[in-house]
């Protein structure tokens, strides 16, 4: 069983790592790519949909636990894959249309079936590869398709093709890339569209913490100078009360700051994630200068770097500032815990004060008791002497009640210590 079992789990991760092979693509060849954002709700009703989709073109369906679907629809190809937090689609179509974007690979899928798609569109870009023999756009060409401020352009795969692309979202909601083919093998084709769309797909989702970010500067700039307040009253010695006030404000605010962590920790860690992505799919593109446009590795990094050291910026603030909440919490608890231990000292010393006038105070009384005691005993002897001597017998009381004071003292005293011994025994 137990080697089924491993059996079972080395083809997985086998499988894994060869489940999502690149498509060869043909030039021309229209693709239209879309990135939505999936939870474990849509990852249900994604699969649902698309086994609408091949049921209505009598396509077989992925199977319950697949990742990755690649299969022709006639009309157009679609290659699905689901990841941890999308789901992307993509859409292939032969094209016959010398110009391009003229057709789009997207505008094969039946309309509304992309409408009820599930999840929240992030991405959407279409890429138009043309084939070899078609001679490159001209700039003047170029500004029919893109922005002319944003060109951006690069030779691809160790010059096998030129991208062209300007970030855009135009007017039908796609980002556009042109691919012109050079000497790109069908597998390599694939090889690029891929690439260029992970870089476009993995930058947004990066930047999906960058409105957290910008939100969360505001509270942290707040956070850190109430901070900065407290620690410079930290500074004045108060009464304990008011040290408590302050200890209060801090855990307050400290209170605040891991709020504000856990809030935006997945999203900032994810968006680092995607940045390393980013640059690693940038660098496999192997991109070199080819005009006098930027780069698309230079465009992304002018304008997609500053958002990404912007939400790490951020990251830092709220550990600094955790740390620096928890540093001054810890100082301030020092402070009350020293405050409360000279309280306390001064109060056992007080208590020691007292103790020792107590002490004094039943010394005092202890005497006075033995002096009672003995004048009482002293009495009643005489009382019993004086009976005695009304009773005919010659007595004299004056002397024996005299000398009994001296033994009826000592008696008493040894008494009253003995009391004392055995209570402190019992104790």
């Amino acid at each position: 069983m137990a080697n089924a079992l491993n059996d079972e789990l080395s083809n997985t991760l086998a499988n894994e790592l060869h489940s999502r092979p690149f498509v060869d693509l043909h030039a021309p060849e229209n693709v239209s790519f879309l990135a939505v954002l999936s939870g474990e709700e849509e990852t249900t009703a994604e699969r649902e949909h698309l086994a609408q989709l091949c049921a209505r073109h009598d396509v077989a369906m992925p199977q319950a636990r697949a990742k990755h679907f690649l299969a022709n629809f006639g009309t157009f190809r679609l290659k699905w894959e689901q990841h941890t937090e999308f789901t992307t689609y993509t859409f292939f179509h032969q094209s016959k249309s010398p110009q391009p974007f003229s057709e789009t690979a997207v505008s094969r899928v039946p309309a509304d079936w992309l409408e009820a798609l599930p999840g929240h569109r992030v991405v959407a870009a279409h890429v138009a590869l043309l084939s070899r023999e078609q001679d490159e756009l001209s700039f003047d060409d170029l500004s029919r398709f893109f922005a002319t401020e944003s060109i951006c352009q690069g030779l691809m795969m160790g010059g096998a093709a030129v991208v062209t692309a300007d970030f855009r979202v135009h007017a039908d909601g796609f980002v556009r890339f042109l691919v012109n083919d050079r000497s790109l093998y069908p597998r390599e084709a694939g090889r690029l569209v891929q690439r260029v769309l992970e870089v476009e797909t993995y930058k947004d989702m990066a930047l999906l913490a960058l409105p957290l970010a910008r939100e969360e500067s505001p509270k942290l700039g707040r956070i850190d100078r109430a901070l900065a307040e407290l620690t410079a009253r930290m500074k004045t010695p108060g009464a304990l009360e008011n040290e408590r006030e302050l200890l209060d404000q801090l855990v307050s605010l400290s209170t605040e700051i891991e709020e504000s962590i856990a809030a935006t920790s997945y999203r900032f860690s994810a968006a680092s994630a995607y940045n390393s992505l980013v640059s690693e799919r940038t660098d496999e593109l192997k991109e070199e200068d080819v005009s006098d446009y930027s780069t698309l590795h230079s465009f992304v990094e002018r304008r997609f770097a500053p958002a990404m050291r912007t939400c790490e910026s951020v990251a830092a603030r709220q550990s600094t500032l955790s740390e620096r909440a928890t540093r001054a919490a810890d100082l301030l608890r020092t402070r009350v815990d020293i405050k409360v231990a000279s309280q306390n000292s001064d109060l056992l010393a007080s208590v020691d004060r007292r103790a020792r006038l107590q002490l004094r105070l039943q010394q005092t009384i202890e005497g006075l008791s033995v002096a009672a005691i003995t004048y009482y005993v002293v009495s009643l002897i005489g009382f019993s002497l004086a009976g005695v001597g009304a009773a005919g017998y010659n007595v004299d009381v004056d002397l024996y009640q005299g000398g009994s004071v001296p033994l009826v003292a000592l008696a008493v005293w040894w008494g009253v210590h003995q009391i004392q011994k055995r209570i402190h025994n019992d104790v």
